[in-house]
């Protein structure tokens, strides 16, 4: 098998450092990392191809800048109200989501920055998130009109129980480095310039286990994460499409543009 390809991708950047495959979300027209179509797009291949990688025994997960992924690009929304384009999205975001729970090798995040939604939901499905303590997680999709679908409603109470999961799911407020940690949602909060160095060294050590017991380790767990997505991720992801065809989404784009507070009617 070949291992995966930097070329491939147009807004990820591929790096191996001995036995570690490194991967830094590096969007080169968005100073966020927000997700759109390229972004999507390179993550459904990347973590399909890291499901066949044989070089790297293990990866480590970043973003470049101020953000790991501030989450969707709101730019991109409007172009997936139209039906053929959302069953497009729809099964790419099945299909990336369950191709990152079935990568053999051990990823640990690096939460450089802000993660968001789908930033946040990636981060948060790696084996181990290390976060900066500069840096903030949440997922807001609350705030724009929609439904959490993309792992989030899926991760966040499996990560710290369902009462505290829907605070924020349902308010979409970020939570601090400090916060996360006290929750148990990232396993923790390393100074920001410290951060690389130590998310570096935990992915090599990782990588000097004994293949098959980490591989195999990671996947028996994982089959409870799984079990997870299959009770709530098609429920999710169908109500998320239908919030993205709502009023509630078009006057929540509508007043990011013009820069003030939604009025949400419920239709």
């Amino acid at each position: 098998m070949t291992p995966v390809d930097a070329a491939t991708f147009t807004t990820l950047r591929l790096a191996r450092v001995g036995d570690v495959l490194r991967v830094t979300i590096d969007h080169p027209h968005s100073e966020l990392n927000a997700v759109d179509e390229a972004l999507h797009r390179d993550f459904t291949t990347l973590f399909a191809a890291l499901r066949r990688e044989t070089t790297a025994r293990a990866v480590l997960l970043t973003g470049r800048g101020k953000a790991f992924s501030a989450g969707g690009d709101f730019r991109w929304f409007p172009e997936l109200r139209e039906l053929e384009r959302m069953e497009a999205l729809r099964r790419d975001a099945k299909q990336l989501i369950w191709d990152l729970l079935d990568v053999e090798l051990p990823i640990v995040a690096a939460v450089n920055g802000h993660a968001m939604g789908l930033g946040a939901s990636i981060a948060l499905l790696c084996d181990v998130i290390l976060m900066a303590d500069t840096a903030t997680i949440g997922d807001p999709h609350v705030r724009v009109g929609l439904v959490a679908g993309d792992g989030g409603a899926t991760i966040w109470p499996l990560a710290v129980g369902p009462a505290r999961a829907k605070e924020y799911l349902l308010t979409g407020d970020p939570l601090t480095a400090a916060e996360a940690e006290r929750i148990g949602l990232v396993n923790r909060v390393v100074p920001a310039a410290a951060l690389d160095g130590e998310a570096m060294a935990l992915a090599t050590r990782l990588a000097a286990g004994a293949p098959l017991a980490v591989r195999y380790t990671k996947l028996a767990v994982n089959k409870l994460v799984k079990d997870a997505l299959n009770v709530a991720f098609d429920v999710s992801t169908a109500l998320e499409l239908v919030t993205f065809r709502s009023e509630d989404h078009a006057e929540a784009l509508a007043a990011i543009r013009e820069k003030r507070a939604p009025v949400f009617k419920g239709r």
